[in-house]
């Protein structure tokens, strides 16, 4: 019994002091390239000014709304969730909209002051435009930036946008 006992403990034992050591500190060039959580850089342009209007996300065949904000997500302490303006009619993405964005007939401001989120009955009726990007493009996390807005400008700027990120979508 004895032995059965000491054999136990010797595996929990084992089991617990897995700890890993720490390896050396990252050099700087390592430290740049790490993984820092945070939000993507979408940019994008749509067919209409849609820069005050709430995104929802549609399904794949853009049939049936598959995500929606509550009215508390769409303003913040500093304002509401709007785009940023852009050069050039685009903008950037503060909300978390996809290639599968679609456009409510109703404001920030407005939504904001709606105590629930309306039925997906009464959203699906709300829907303004299913098809409203002429154009997204991923350039990777914000934090990436020092300044997004500038830097995301100068991309634009330079008909550089193309190149420097992910094209989801973009119109012929």
């Amino acid at each position: 019994m004895k032995t059965q006992l000491f054999i136990l403990m010797m595996g929990v034992s084992a089991c617990h002091s897995s700890k890993q050591m720490p390896m050396s500190a990252p050099n700087d060039s390592q430290a740049a390239n790490a993984n820092i959580s945070g939000p993507p850089a979408l940019v994008y342009k749509t067919r209409a000014d849609y820069d005050k209007l709430v995104p929802v996300i549609m399904n794949d065949a853009k049939t049936a709304i598959v995500s929606y904000p509550h009215p508390n997500d769409v303003k913040n302490s500093s304002g509401y969730m709007q785009p940023v303006q852009l050069k050039k009619g685009y903008l950037l993405d503060k909300k978390g909209i996809g290639k599968n964005v679609a456009f409510l007939n109703i404001t920030y401001e407005e939504y904001a002051k709606l105590t629930e989120p309306p039925s997906m009955e009464q959203l699906e009726k709300m829907i303004l435009d299913k098809d409203p990007l002429v154009e997204l493009c991923d350039c990777g996390n914000i934090t990436r930036f020092t300044d997004p807005v500038n830097q995301l400008n100068d991309y634009i700027k330079h008909h550089s946008l193309s190149e420097r990120c992910k094209t989801i979508k973009k119109e012929k």
